[in-house]
């Protein structure tokens, strides 16, 4: 234990550090500790807004998918295959929001007489 010194998990943004050209090791590997720096709230927040809007667009793509291919179909049948779809945990009210958003968009539309039927139009 000759001039070890206690590692810290944290790294401050003056410390620094040197290259030790005289370093040797009569061991194969040596191990390298990876030092992350600390994500702040405001950035973890925006990652979070960030991913979120790239679900909703994997969201709709997966419905006009499903459409394109069914044409026509019932509300449970296409909330079925968009979580099969998807890749990640997706919440229904998130993708019956989407369904609504490209009815506005009249990329569907709901059958007249039957409300949870759907046609693709686009």
């Amino acid at each position: 234990e000759q001039g070890h010194q206690k590692t810290r998990k944290n790294v401050g943004p003056h410390d620094r550090f040197f290259f030790n050209a005289s370093f040797t090791s009569n061991q194969r590997r040596i191990r390298i500790t990876n030092i992350t720096m600390k994500e702040t709230a405001e950035e973890r927040t925006k990652t979070h807004e960030a991913v979120s809007k790239d679900r909703l667009y994997l969201i709709d793509a997966a419905v006009v998918r499903i459409m394109k291919a069914r044409k026509t179909i019932d509300h449970r049948g296409l909330m079925g295959e968009v979580m099969t779809q998807l890749k990640f945990p997706a919440s229904s009210t998130d993708v019956k929001k989407r369904v609504e958003s490209l009815i506005e968009r009249e990329y569907m539309e709901r059958v007249e007489g039957d409300r949870s039927r759907y046609n693709y139009l686009a």
